[in-house]
């Protein structure tokens, strides 16, 4: 039997890090770092060191409890549903391995592979799984793929509003400040200040269910559920969320995304939407949702993203015309094209040479590193 290939043990520790911030826990440097020296005192094969380690060290709040959970379910590819509560945890002496692969026997009760932690072994697996195509993974991965973005958030670029909360720069803040004073019997008090509070900005989703974006499909939907329910831990505003499939017609399926299990959510979709792996108008369904929906401020203001790969059937000069018009009405418009990260790319179809003139990020869309990518351009944090 082939050796097990090597893994870097801190490498894919820190991977998990980095779901977690994905997730919207704030797990950064310092607290990875002790989360890493403390492994180095314990034992990273052994799956109740890890969660408890990685519990202790990078939750900060009660909050940050349950999403925790869920991604150490999911990176860890644990048979355990996003709705288990948090006190459902791995048994202690409990061995995280990899689950058994078609070229080698599953190993037995107790023991373990050597050459490199069992917690490595396994959660490289997620990392793989961070880079590869959605359309060529099999079904084992597919569902470790699901797991992982159940745990997925994404929160719109924040913006100033006209309200005022209380902050340690700014502003004086006079009732607070007034208030103070009176407390005190009118002896001099500090001075209390205040700044404009900030939400996040409205996420619009335009998904093309067309035939050529079907291996795509089931991906991009859990991702928008994800994404209307999920709000990274510490923000005092969620970000809403609007949802809509594009093919030959335009659906809102917000409603239908309301459901909090991905699959009875996805199963709703599927009844609602009439036009499922049929053809591309784009530009007649940019026009029916600036029509309809743009004159009621969904997209004013907003992130509006576009997961397509471009392809049009219709008109281009359409196209080029209705996203003149969204670009005008919308903070910004992110377009992700899962073809994008195939080698020699071009956007020479008519479809996306008429639209990227008046998209401000043009990013990919073919795994799950490139959702994350979409995710930070969406937040503000990263530019295409």
């Amino acid at each position: 039997m082939p050796a097990a290939p090597a893994v870097d043990a801190t490498a894919v520790l820190v991977g998990f890090a980095r779901a977690l911030r994905e997730a919207g826990l704030s797990t950064g440097p310092d607290r990875v770092q002790t989360f890493l020296r403390a492994l180095d005192l314990l034992d990273a094969g052994r799956r109740s060191d890890v969660y408890w380690t990685g519990r202790l060290t990078l939750c900060g709040s009660q909050d940050d409890l349950e999403r925790y959970e869920r991604v150490f379910a999911a990176y860890f590819a644990q048979e355990q549903r996003p709705s288990d509560r948090v006190r459902r945890v791995p048994a202690p002496g409990a061995v995280l391995r990899m689950p058994a692969a078609e070229a080698r026997p599953p190993l037995e009760a107790g023991e373990e592979q050597a050459g490199a932690p069992p917690a490595a072994a396994l959660a490289s697996s997620a990392e793989v799984l961070r880079h590869r195509d959605m359309a060529e993974l099999s079904a084992a991965e597919r569902a470790h793929l699901r797991r992982l973005l159940a745990a997925f958030s994404l929160s719109g670029e924040p913006r100033r509003t006209p309200r005022l909360r209380p902050a340690r720069r700014g502003g004086v803040d006079p009732r607070r400040t007034v208030r103070e004073l009176l407390r005190g019997g009118g002896e001099p008090a500090r001075l209390r200040h205040r700044a404009p509070a900030t939400k996040p900005r409205r996420v619009v989703l335009l998904l093309d269910v067309s035939g050529s974006m079907d291996p795509y499909a089931d991906a991009l939907l859990r991702f928008a559920h994800a994404a209307a329910h999920g709000s990274p831990s510490g923000t005092s505003a969620r970000t809403r969320t609007e949802v809509f499939t594009i093919g030959t017609r335009l659906t809102c399926v917000t409603r239908e995304m309301a459901h909090r299990d991905p699959d009875a959510a996805l199963a709703a979709v599927a009844s609602a939407v009439p036009d499922w792996s049929g053809g591309t108008r784009l530009g007649e369904t940019l026009r029916g949702f600036l029509d309809r929906w743009g004159q009621r401020g969904t997209a004013r203001g907003a992130v509006v993203v576009v997961l397509s790969d471009g392809w049009e059937r219709s008109d281009p000069a359409l196209l080029a015309a209705q996203m003149r018009r969204l670009h005008r009405l919308a903070h910004r418009v992110v377009w992700a094209n899962p073809r994008k990260a195939r080698p020699g790319y071009e956007p020479l179809a008519a479809g996306m040479a008429a639209a990227l003139p008046h998209v401000d990020a043009f990013v990919e869309g073919h795994s799950l590193g490139a959702l994350e990518r979409l995710a930070a351009v969406v937040r503000g944090a990263a530019d295409a």
